[in-house]
C-alpha cells in the first residue's frame, strides 16, 4: 500500500528483509538479516533502492534515554519528507 509494507531485497547470495514505512513526516526504513545487522554495503543498497540518488538519509545513534531495540538484527534508516537535511562539507566526509 503506497510506500508502506513489507519487501525481501535480494543481494548478492541472500535476501535483506525491509519494513517501509510513511507517517508522522518521516520515510522509514527498518533492514534486518536473521542472524546479523546489515552492514554499511546492504545499508547502502536499500537506500538506493527505496529513495533517490540525492536524497539524504539519516541513520540515527539516539541519546541513550530514548533508545529502543525491538530487533537485535535491526537497523533503521530515516528521511523527513520535505526537510533539507543539513550535511557536513564534501572535504569533511570520506
Amino acid at each position: 500500500m503506497g510506500n508502506n509494507g513489507v519487501f525481501l531485497v535480494p543481494f548478492e547470495s541472500f535476501t535483506l528483509r525491509v519494513i517501509a514505512s510513511n507517517g508522522m513526516g518521516w520515510e522509514h526504513g527498518a533492514v534486518s538479516l536473521p542472524n546479523r545487522c546489515p552492514n554499511g554495503r546492504e545499508m547502502c543498497c536499500i537506500k538506493d533502492v527505496f529513495w533517490d540518488a540525492e536524497d539524504v538519509v539519516i541513520q540515527y545513534h539516539p541519546a541513550k534515554r530514548e533508545y529502543v531495540n525491538r530487533h537485535e538484527h535491526c537497523l533503521y534508516l530515516w528521511w523527513p519528507m520535505g526537510i533539507k537535511i543539513p550535511t557536513p562539507p564534501k572535504e569533511l566526509v570520506g
